[in-house]
């Protein structure tokens, strides 16, 4: 059985859990090792449980924790060049370095890597497959491309950036510059981005939706529950929301 949790979601740090009865990977970590530690004791997996660290891109907030945690319990990291290049892990020593669209295997799981725009060194998101099940996991990206139209399609489980309402954004107390990036092709997805990306790929398979990467300071949960699942025709609690504090607890991809 293929599953998924979050450890926490948004600007002030991220961390996903990918998991079969045979490999456990972690995608990103943007916290510091105690609270991870503290995080993973609420999901009830033990550090040594954890086959992978899987870097999406070199920001703060979802590559702080990875070298400290890699180090400490000696967990392999598997990163483009670019984001290993930025040194925001410092030394590591257990380390593979993937390419965008080059597939790899990790216990029973496929992991394909997707390159997406997004304004870091080498980003990319990532899509796994497993037990028959697909789940792609797609945050921290300014647009979408057709390559990555065409991989979402026929996707049992989506974790999906709804980033911000893009009138919130521009009406907000942001610097003017930052509103610029944060809403440029290069940004973060905005709630409209989100629904129109779910618009063209959704059909009969995706039964698991998670909403993530929700701004604190541009948007909000109800909000982004409401509009997709309107737009989409699902019930409103079948839209999941990915918490900065609490992430989501272990769900399946069925």
């Amino acid at each position: 059985m293929l599953k998924v949790a979050s450890l926490g979601s948004g600007s002030k740090g991220n961390s996903t859990l990918i998991a079969t009865e045979e490999a456990t990977i972690m995608v990103d970590c943007g916290f510091t090792l105690k609270e991870t530690l503290k995080r993973l004791e609420r999901l009830n997996v033990v550090p040594s449980a954890l086959d992978a660290i899987l870097i999406t891109h070199e920001h703060q907030d979802h590559i702080s924790g990875v070298g400290p945690l890699s180090r400490k319990f000696d967990i392999p990291v598997w990163s483009t060049r670019g984001s290993l290049l930025s040194g925001k892990c410092g030394k590591l020593s257990n380390y593979s370095v993937i390419e965008g669209f080059n597939r790899f295997i990790i216990g029973d799981i496929d992991v394909l890597p997707i390159s997406v725009p997004h304004d870091a060194r080498e980003p990319c998101q990532y899509l796994f497959n497993a037990d028959d099940k697909k789940l792609a996991v797609l945050t921290d990206l300014g647009s979408y491309t057709p390559e990555i139209i065409e991989l979402l399609k026929s996707c049992d489980g989506l974790l999906l950036e709804c980033n911000h309402d893009e009138d919130m954004l521009w009406n907000g107390p942001y610097p003017y510059s930052l509103k610029q990036r944060v809403g440029g092709p290069l940004g973060h997805m905005s709630n409209s981005q989100a629904i129109k990306l779910l618009q063209s790929i959704i059909d009969d398979n995706l039964k698991l939706l998670i909403a993530s990467h929700i701004s604190e300071q541009n948007n909000c949960p109800d909000l982004v529950q409401r509009s997709v699942a309107t737009a989409i025709d699902w019930p409103l609690g079948d839209v999941i929301i990915a918490e900065q504090d609490k992430g989501f607890d272990w769900l399946a991809v069925s």
